[in-house]
């Protein structure tokens, strides 16, 4: 889970590839560094994520069999929410008590 601002979006064969910049990490099992690349599988733009904005997402690391693949995949049904002030404070709360 982190608050992440979308830099850029680009179409890659059948995904959509998000450049992020991480602005916070709230709970995390993989280290983040500022810059990530967010990956969706599909490229219908689900989740809507626009260029510019700043969100609240929640994705997981994927590693494929061979390892030659390790990235942050983001479902389509995954939680992604605009990032505001309060959304925030309730992922710090939740973060402390799990």
């Amino acid at each position: 889970v982190f608050h992440g601002r979308i830099l850029a979006r680009r179409v890659v064969g059948q995904e959509t590839r998000y450049e992020v910049e991480v602005k916070a990490p709230y709970r995390h099992r993989f280290p983040l560094v500022s810059r990530e690349y967010l990956w969706v599988p599909n490229t219908c733009g689900c989740p809507a994520l626009r260029e510019g904005g700043e969100y609240l997402l929640m994705a997981r690391r994927h590693v494929n069999r061979e390892h030659t693949l390790n990235r942050i995949l983001l479902q389509d049904d995954a939680y992604a929410r605009p990032w505001t002030p309060r959304e925030a404070r309730l992922v710090r709360e939740a973060a402390r008590h799990c």
